[in-house]
């Protein structure tokens, strides 16, 4: 079976030699084909999902079926926080944004791991805290801020994962993730497209400038980006 490498996971990589060795003899790897669901609202979790490529996209789950996103985690995270957390089902889903890979631990290794007490559980705790940063920000943003703006952050938060200035996602999917109507998503992106911000077409999006998209976003952005990097370095 394929080893990890310490590189491919931030949380994985931030591990000492010894607790990377251990989590390591337990991880399976894992591909992530786009739509694919890596838990449902309500279902209990099996795995610790760590996301070595791709975006897997956390959804707040209506009676009525409809959603929103939260949240947004690539390689520098982990999927399943409920697993430590003491809860072990959550209303939310997880759905894979962007196609990648992930290794995935199995809860009776996540368990013996995590109480141990060492840097595993102290990066798990400190990824939990720039995740609940990043899903309260979210909803303020979503509240606050105008969707053009709401538009620049999820672009920028999406590409930082994907280490790429390409992205495949329709603009329908995007207003679904942003909860707004897809009319307000097409007017943003054309204004960002016309100001040569970022190319469009067929459902790719291609980053042309960068430093026009940051100038663009609100400080959400930053904020979020700012204590991920203090938290985890």
């Amino acid at each position: 079976m394929a080893r990890p490498a310490k590189t491919d996971n931030r949380l994985l990589a931030g591990l000492p030699a010894e607790e990377f060795e251990r989590v390591s003899d337990e991880l399976e790897h894992v591909s992530l084909p786009l739509g694919v669901s890596i838990y449902e609202s309500g279902s209990a979790m099996k795995h610790l999902v760590f996301p070595t490529a791709g975006i897997i996209s956390l959804l707040q789950v209506m009676r009525n079926g409809q959603a929103g996103e939260i949240a947004v985690v690539g390689n520098e995270g982990v999927v399943g926080i409920s697993m430590f957390m003491g809860g072990e089902t959550t209303p939310s889903r997880a759905v894979v944004q962007a196609a990648g890979s992930a290794w995935r631990l199995p809860m009776k290794a996540l368990k013996k791991e995590f109480d141990r007490g060492g840097e595993f559980q102290q990066q798990l705790l400190r990824y939990t805290q720039a995740l609940i940063t990043q899903m309260s920000q979210t909803a303020v943003c979503n509240r606050h801020h105008s969707v053009d703006q709401q538009l620049c952050r999820w672009l920028l938060m999406s590409l930082d994962r994907l280490g790429s200035d390409e992205l495949v996602m329709t603009q329908e999917l995007i207003a679904n993730m942003l909860g707004v109507r897809r009319e307000g998503v097409t007017e943003a992106a054309g204004k960002l497209q016309r100001a040569g911000v970022i190319k469009y077409a067929r459902g790719r999006i291609s980053l042309l400038d960068r430093r026009k998209l940051e100038a663009s976003v609100c400080e959400c952005y930053a904020l979020v980006k700012k204590e991920y990097e203090r938290l985890l370095g």
